[in-house]
């Protein structure tokens, strides 16, 4: 992936990979940089949901589930004990420990 297409997936990851697995399976990505990638959309995937139970327009999509799944698959298992609660339904950044999987 080219620096510039990288910096744009930062901004917005649904609009480079067009799915959390193709993200995942991106060979020319570090783990580092698709933990990275997929943390933003898990965020943003998030915020749809919380949007959608506030009665915004809209259909569950199973997109967050996804993304949580890939997300274990590249980091480890991901440790939902510690998760406060939060209207996002986020997880925090120490649940996914880059270093519990080479």
């Amino acid at each position: 992936m080219e620096p510039d297409a990288y910096h744009r997936a930062l901004i917005d990851p649904s609009g480079a990979f067009p799915t959390p697995e193709s993200l995942a399976e991106d060979s020319n990505l570090t783990r580092e940089q698709k933990v990275g990638l997929l943390r933003r959309w898990e965020y943003q995937a998030a915020e749809e949901d919380v949007a959608l139970e506030e009665g915004m327009p809209g259909e569950e999509t199973g997109l967050l589930r996804r993304i949580l799944v890939a997300l274990g698959e590249l980091a480890g298992p991901l440790d939902l004990e510690r998760t406060e609660p939060s209207k996002q339904h986020g997880i925090p950044r120490s649940a996914t420990n880059s270093q519990n999987k080479d």
